[in-house]
């Protein structure tokens, strides 16, 4: 199973840097045969101030949050499930704008380590694919790969997704609330959009003065919270709250087995305007956990971009109603 084909953005060309001790060196001057020197001894950064540097990244961040106001597509969550999502839809769909909302400082979710403290990650097959797609390189076992550090997998899929230039990540920042409205035809709730904060400010609203929140509209929403938690499984709660489903199935206990195949095959649109994926849709569904193991992660992903691309001229066409 592989992600939507499309025509990868032309490369921009990076900026070519020599090492310090090579420019250094070079520039050195001639010594007697023998003698040490000190490459470092003239090494010295660029002249700045102290305020560009503020600027230059405030200047960036709020050019970010205006241009990403209107977005085609909110990704809640840039763990496995999410970025890969956000790299097939970014692949896929090149002319759209893609928000991923993060709500810790560091984006991988749970695939920084394979589980536990061990850091190998397995993927069963066809999972494989999906490696072979961003260039992770796997050992080949019967039925299942495995990727010598969970971090490789990670650090290439995010490192290929923020390369895109149609997507931004906004990190430290945790979804509050739905943007929804009425649909006149069915009277039923469709979302819009997302209400996000700072995490820190949305940790601190009972022991802090309220701070009220941003927002962000989007036709469609893909959210990847993960299973219950602090932030987890938040968007499908929220829809319970609102009435917007009936009920909530619960995750069950792990079972690698049944799980994997549930999560992918269950990834969709639950309600028009949010598809959900990876460990959150245990949490509607009543889907087993399936521990530390990862192809469902990746694939429920792409398979989120592909529910995703199914509906989305239809949920434009109801947003600028």
């Amino acid at each position: 199973m592989s992600p939507p084909a499309a025509v990868m953005p032309a490369p921009v060309e990076a900026h070519r840097f020599e090492h310090p001790s090579t420019f250094v060196q070079d520039a050195a001057p001639a010594t007697k045969a023998g003698e040490k020197v000190d490459k470092w001894a003239d090494f010295k950064f660029e002249h700045i101030r102290e305020s560009t540097v503020s600027r230059a990244m405030t200047k960036r961040y709020f050019e970010d949050l205006d241009k990403y106001a209107e977005s085609d597509v909110v990704i809640i969550g840039a763990g496995s499930c999410g970025l890969s999502a956000a790299y097939t839809l970014a692949k896929a769909r090149p002319d759209l704008k893609i928000a991923i909302i993060e709500a810790g400082v560091a984006p991988g979710g749970g695939a920084w380590l394979g589980g536990q403290l061990f850091s190998a990650m397995i993927m069963r097959k066809p999972a494989q694919l999906f490696l072979e797609e961003i260039g992770v390189p796997y050992e080949e076992e019967d039925t299942y790969v495995v990727v010598k550090h969970a971090a490789l997998f990670t650090s290439t899929l995010m490192s290929k997704v923020l390369t895109f230039p149609n997507v931004k990540l906004f990190n430290a920042t945790t979804v509050e609330d739905l943007i929804t409205r009425i649909d006149p035809a069915t009277g039923k709730i469709r979302v819009a959009g997302v209400v996000t904060n700072w995490t820190l400010v949305s940790m601190h609203h009972d022991d802090q003065s309220c701070m009220d929140p941003n927002t962000i509209n989007a036709p469609i929403i893909i959210s990847t919270t993960g299973h219950d938690g602090p932030f987890g499984a938040f968007s499908v709660k929220r829809l319970l709250s609102m009435n917007a489903i009936e009920k909530l199935g619960g995750m069950r206990g792990l079972d690698m087995k049944l799980a994997e195949d549930a999560i992918v095959k269950g990834t969709r649109e639950i309600v028009p305007g949010m598809v959900v994926g990876g460990m959150e849709l245990s949490e509607v569904d009543g889907a087993n956990r399936m521990g530390p193991t990862f192809g469902a992660m990746a694939l429920s992903g792409v398979k989120a971009a592909e529910a995703v691309l199914e509906v989305y001229d239809e949920r434009v066409k109801q947003n600028m109603e």
